[in-house]
């Protein structure tokens, strides 16, 4: 008997100064841990160089990330699952995430991104900046694509203890590195979308 072939999944992230980079780095660990195949890639950079160059932490974030692929459309194309995160601007995606996902018409006008399961996680300078009406829009997105939306809900001890928002990971940045109940918060959520993704797959 054959073993059934692993969850293929894409996490495309957006980070001005690292916290959606970790976020992101710590699910790709998460969902690998749970038997996934991971591809970790984040959203071009739409702000001027010289911009980016005129804030120090934004530069250095740059410069950590520069071994990162950026997101294409293949990498969305013939994967199972996909994982976006974003820092929260103004109730919404950062507007470097929205461009990207303002390239992937072709692929959900051909239905290429249907069935598919999709969470989503952000942050934003304080609990109440609008993360979780960030989360709702990109799944509102994921509804137009026909992809199956898995939040993690209150599945686990896990999200009270990060702030119980049961729209997905939602990490307060404050320039710290995450908090072990942000980082166990993201885990079950990665952890939650590989599971439903394998029993969809059968």
């Amino acid at each position: 008997m054959t073993s059934p072939a692993p969850v293929r999944m894409t996490i495309v992230y957006y980070s001005t100064y690292g916290t959606n980079h970790q976020m992101a780095e710590v699910a790709a660990e998460a969902a690998r841990e749970a038997g996934a195949e991971v591809r970790l890639v984040k959203a071009r950079e739409t702000a001027p160089q010289e911009v980016v160059n005129g804030q120090d932490a934004w530069k250095a974030q740059q410069e950590r990330a520069a071994h990162v692929p950026e997101a294409t459309l293949a990498d969305l194309e013939n994967v199972d699952a996909i994982m976006f995160s974003s820092p929260t601007r103004f109730g919404g995606a950062a507007s470097q995430l929205r461009a990207y996902i303002d390239t992937l018409g072709p692929l959900w006008g051909s239905g290429a991104l249907a069935d598919k399961t999709f969470s989503a996680m952000t942050s934003a300078q304080n609990p109440n900046g609008g993360q979780e009406t960030t989360l709702q829009t990109l799944y509102v997105m994921a509804m137009h694509w026909g992809a199956i939306i898995v939040p993690p809900g209150y599945t686990d001890p896990a999200i009270f203890a990060s702030g119980g928002n049961p729209y997905g990971a939602s990490v307060t940045a404050n320039g710290q590195p995450l908090s072990e109940e942000d980082k166990a918060s993201i885990r079950h959520q990665a952890r939650r979308q590989v599971e439903i993704t394998r029993k969809l797959k059968g």
